[in-house]
């Protein structure tokens, strides 16, 4: 079995962080056919074999998992059929750029490729709205209606509520959060963003646990991976590594164990394997499909390679 792993240019990378690059060097450490493959070399065929000019790679992983010395090595053709598992590895925001990819990941399975995650499965479950399906999720709104979000602010300020959230519904990292008080000023913000971001805007109340940390759990075929608590820069309340969030090992309550692992179970039935959860204040507020990360920082927590968990 050979394994491609799908992902975005290498210079847009952070590499000594990136999931992928430890997923990939752990299957090359045991010993399996590994390779990269870039966008400008992906595309489909309806008629004869088809072949795609994939590359092979050096590296290290470090003790602490992060990895180093990454260098892409040579090209080689490698041939698409039942022997080649093909990892959807391509970064958000969820547009059409990555629609299109994900149709053209379909059509693989003509060649008895297996995709993971599965393209339909990635597109029939949003990460956010997800999160928002469940019963005891966040107070949510999604969409570029004004008039609809306005009354649904003003029934959070009813409700005592003075400071909200707003997101773009399709991005990650935490591009485009921006936290607002409740004024004149809201409609006018909601619209600066919908137009900035040409789509929905998720409004929620400001949830101040998150000063005390946002959990992120990585399960693999509905087990628990690893999990560990982001806290923000003293001061701030965005929650992710890449803002500049510390992290250590955390445990989980069972009850919420048992609701990743409800949710993760019914992910398996559209063939999504690999889910990270971002949970704050008790709620489900991210359920990651696209392309799942943080593996480095949690192995790191962990202190063992939770990749080597995935290829067992």
């Amino acid at each position: 079995m050979a394994h491609i792993l799908f992902i975005d240019p290498i210079e847009k990378l952070v590499v000594k962080k990136d999931s992928t690059m430890l997923m990939a060097l752990t299957l090359k450490k045991r010993g399996e056919e590994v390779y990269f493959l870039f966008e400008n070399d992906f595309f489909i065929q309806n008629t004869g074999q088809l072949t795609y000019q994939c590359y092979e790679f050096d590296g290290d992983i470090e003790d602490n998992f992060y990895v180093s010395n990454f260098s892409l090595t040579q090209s080689k053709s490698v041939l698409m059929d039942e022997n080649i598992t093909f990892h959807m590895r391509i970064d958000p925001p969820y547009d059409s750029r990555y629609q299109r990819y994900l149709w053209m990941q379909q059509f693989l399975e003509k060649y008895g490729v297996k995709v993971v995650n599965n393209p339909v499965g990635i597109m029939k479950n949003s990460e956010k709205l997800e999160a928002y399906k469940r019963e005891n999720s966040l107070p949510s709104f999604v969409g570029s209606s004004l008039s609809g979000a306005t009354q649904f602010v003003k029934q959070l300020e009813a409700e005592g509520v003075s400071e909200l959230i707003l997101k773009p519904l399709d991005l990650y990292q935490g591009i485009g959060v921006e936290k607002v008080t409740i004024d004149n000023q809201f409609e006018t913000i909601f619209k600066k963003k919908s137009d900035e971001f040409q789509g929905p805007v998720v409004v929620q109340p400001f949830d101040e646990s998150v000063t005390e940390g946002e959990i992120r759990s990585i399960y693999y075929k509905a087990q628990e991976l690893g999990t560990i608590l982001k806290t923000p820069k003293a001061g701030e309340f965005l929650a992710n590594i890449a803002q500049g969030a510390k992290y250590e090992r955390y445990e989980m309550a069972q009850e919420l164990k048992d609701e990743c692992f409800e949710i993760c179970s019914d992910l398996l039935k559209d063939g999504v394997d690999l889910v990270a959860f971002d949970i704050l204040g008790g709620k489900i507020s991210e359920v990651n499909v696209t392309c799942p990360g943080l593996l480095v920082e949690v192995s790191s927590a962990m202190k063992e390679n939770l990749a080597e968990k995935m290829f067992l």
